[in-house]
């Protein structure tokens, strides 16, 4: 009876300590932690240069805090990730059948790719607020304040011939705009090369209600609060 016993918790051992296992018990922890918790990104382009370094495989790791989105809207300044809809030009191209089973797998535990795509953006302005550029200084302005923003890389050229009130307008010039409610409005850092909500704004003169594109705070994953790797780029935000 008793080597019964003892045979019956050598079998419970042995299941417990076989590989399979621990490999399954690993990929479950994961899956919770990025889907609840923390996720790894890479960043897809260069639009948030030099805040952050973009280019596909070769791009920044950050990590996006999931937490984040159940606090109510991300704060102007704010790098954050959110999903693409079809006005931030999702695709919906079917590739091989490895690389849709890989997909699949990253919808289903939230590790590696997935079918859905992502862009990292910086907050500039949420619902109710007002937004346009720019003062004297080129300077973009919230409320009516201008942003102190020492993060952008290659602005839109503005100085003399070229300001909100020339003859030629800066392109970096903008009407005011009212962010509607439960949206974000959003722009990379890399001001000159960068898909954001003035993406399609860009020269416009008069209202821009029409070609502005806001971020719904629903498809908001999370807020990036650190470069992860490589290690030589490591930063918090």
């Amino acid at each position: 009876m008793a080597r019964s016993r003892e045979s019956s918790e050598h079998e419970r051992r042995r299941w417990y300590s076989h590989p399979l296992v621990t490999v399954l018990v690993a990929i479950v922890v994961i899956a919770l932690v990025q889907t609840f918790f923390v996720k790894v990104y890479t960043v897809p382009t260069g639009s948030m240069e030099r805040t952050l370094q973009g280019g596909g495989f070769w791009g920044d790791r950050i990590l996006v805090d999931r937490t984040a989105a159940l606090q109510g809207d991300p704060e102007t300044g704010r790098i954050v990730v959110f999903s693409r809809d079809e006005q931030w030009g999702a695709t919906d191209t079917v590739g091989s059948p490895l690389s849709e089973a890989v997909k699949y797998f990253g919808d289903v535990t939230s590790i590696g790719p997935s079918h859905e795509e992502f862009l990292v953006k910086r907050v500039i302005a949420t619902g109710g607020q007002t937004v346009s550029c720019c003062d004297a200084e080129g300077r973009v302005l919230v409320d009516g304040e201008p942003l102190d923003e020492d993060y952008v890389f290659e602005d839109l050229p503005f100085g003399v011939g070229a300001t909100c009130t020339t003859e030629v307008r800066s392109t970096r010039c903008f009407d005011e705009y009212t962010v509607p409610e439960g949206t974000l409005f959003v722009l990379g850092d890399h001001r000159s090369n960068s898909n954001d909500s003035l993406g399609l704004c860009r020269g416009a003169t008069g209202p821009i209600d029409s070609c502005v594109k806001t971020v719904p705070v629903e498809r908001v994953v999370g807020r990036v609060f650190a470069v992860a790797w490589p290690l030589t780029r490591w930063r918090l935000f």
